[in-house]
């Protein structure tokens, strides 16, 4: 419904009652919908701003909160974490027709004349008790070997970078559709009052990376009501656009303007049955919360050095991956649902020795540190950790091929993923691939499989979350069936 458009018909009493029909039937079923959510506001706006489903979760869940630390550009799983050694035999070889079985390319490399094998630069090496494989360009991520799982058949559909970052934001290549936080916030609500359910971090990136736009749809609500939004805090200036107040306005003055606000919305939706002015009442209340509580979560100056310094040289440097992940934690702590960082950079078609180090770099000790962090502090347990990208890179280089510097295409057919935490096993591999790290040999993982193993530890069965829209009980998971790993599950 439109309000503008039902304010206009109500000035015809003709026009009222010509649709009166389907106009109350809508009315009542929006105010079905939203009657236990309105009911909360109305008699205290104080109370339950984020309330969970009836019913929600299903079951006794592993982990209360996520953590989603999203490459954004899709790293390169053979020079990471997908150690092919015999890939040194076939250097400057032509990857074998039997290999890529006229599996689709992208066109940035299709018109090649060939395909050579470029084995990764990078030494690597068994870590911790566990033995996970990992290269030398990420040697904070060894010391947490044994609290991950490390997936190596992680597959999707998608191969250029929007739909593929879509799909593992939405479960659909096609926009319109929740964000994994959203859903979250969704079903579970989140247990604080002072700052929203769903959080987001775009942190800056090394300068001369090779960055993919980020677009909001990566955390919209989609056909979800527009409160499950995440809301992004920035990295330069205020956090929060306009969550001060103007000069001239103390917090009594503001207090008394929302209250009013809130009485007049309170009656337009009374008359109008409107989901979204709901969603107006809950973010103004919002608002004026994190006016106290966003300051006292930037100001890291009761951390202690030690903390400080396990995350890098970057962490009190606002905007950075370093400073997003050590507020990821404080969020956690305050009762945020999801917390979502997106680094840019990673899509290195060519120069990718050095790029890839710079974008290691600038995440290897902050995400470690921030799964040390969480363990020290007992939240590891009810927190679960994602870490990976929208799909893989090739074996054979884009570009002129030397020893020391090569380019990668995209691959959506393998790529690695690893997730700790809550519900999740400690210190495996799973999965494996082909020499080449292009085709899965066992244990395959889609992405919607993926997700519905997030979904697992949070107490959350995919097939009984869903939301009526354009005809279909919509799902994170789509509309085919996808079940947990259980191979993942603790």
């Amino acid at each position: 419904m439109n309000p503008a458009i039902e304010f206009h018909n109500l000035q015809s009493r003709r026009t009222f009652f010509q649709g009166a029909g389907l106009k109350l039937g809508g009315i009542a079923l929006a105010q079905l919908a939203g009657k236990q959510a309105f009911a909360n506001l109305a008699n205290d706006p104080k109370e339950d701003m984020h309330p969970a489903l009836p019913g929600f979760p299903n079951f006794k869940p592993k982990a209360k909160n996520l953590i989603y630390l999203h490459m954004n550009g899709a790293p390169a799983q053979m020079d990471l974490f997908d150690h092919k050694p015999v890939m040194e035999e076939y250097f400057d070889k032509d990857l074998p027709d039997s290999v890529r079985n006229n599996q689709r390319i992208t066109g940035m490399t299709s018109g090649q004349a060939r395909f050579p094998v470029a084995p990764s630069k990078f030494k690597f090496e068994k870590c911790g008790k566990s033995g996970i494989m990992m290269s030398e360009l990420v040697p904070h991520m060894k010391e947490i070997a044994d609290e991950i799982s490390m997936i190596k058949s992680v597959h999707t559909e998608a191969i250029n970078h929007d739909p593929a970052c879509t799909f593992v934001m939405t479960g659909s290549e096609v926009p319109g559709k929740p964000s994994l936080g959203s859903w979250l916030s969704y079903g579970l609500g989140s247990t604080s009052q002072d700052l929203p359910a769903f959080v987001v971090f775009t942190p800056t990136f090394p300068k001369d990376s090779q960055a993919q736009a980020l677009f909001t749809r990566m955390w919209s609500s989609g056909f979800l009501p527009s409160k499950y939004d995440g809301v992004a805090l920035r990295g330069v200036g205020d956090p929060v656009l306009f969550v001060k107040n103007p000069p001239g306005v103390n917090p009594g003055d503001r207090r008394t303007m929302l209250d009013a606000l809130g009485r007049l919305n309170r009656k337009t939706y009374e008359r109008f049955g409107d989901p979204e002015t709901q969603t107006r009442i809950a973010q103004y209340e919002m608002a004026f919360r994190m006016q106290t509580s966003v300051p006292e979560l930037t100001d890291l100056s009761k951390e202690s050095k030690a903390t400080m310094e396990m995350y890098g040289p970057n962490v009190e440097k606002s905007g950075t991956y370093a400073h997003s992940a050590i507020m990821a934690r404080r969020l956690i702590e305050r009762g945020v649902r999801t917390v979502q960082i997106l680094h840019r950079g990673w899509d290195q078609h060519g120069n990718l020795p050095k790029l890839i180090k710079g974008q290691c770099m600038d995440v290897d000790q902050p995400t470690a540190a921030l799964i040390k962090d969480l363990k020290s502090r007992g939240l590891l347990e009810d927190t679960l950790v994602v870490f990976g990208g929208e799909f893989g890179r090739t074996i054979y280089c884009q570009g002129k091929l030397t020893r020391e510097n090569y380019g990668r295409d995209h691959h959506p057919r393998n790529f690695c993923m690893w997730m700790a935490g809550g519900g999740i096993k400690k210190g495996i591999t799973f999965g494996e691939t082909d020499d080449f790290s292009y085709n899965i040999t066992e244990n395959p993982v889609h992405l919607n499989e993926l997700n519905a193993t997030i979904l697992h530890c949070l107490g959350i069965d995919n097939h009984k979350f869903t939301f009526p829209h354009q005809g279909l009980q919509q799902r994170l998971t789509g509309v085919e069936n996808a079940y947990p790993v259980e191979g993942l599950l603790a």
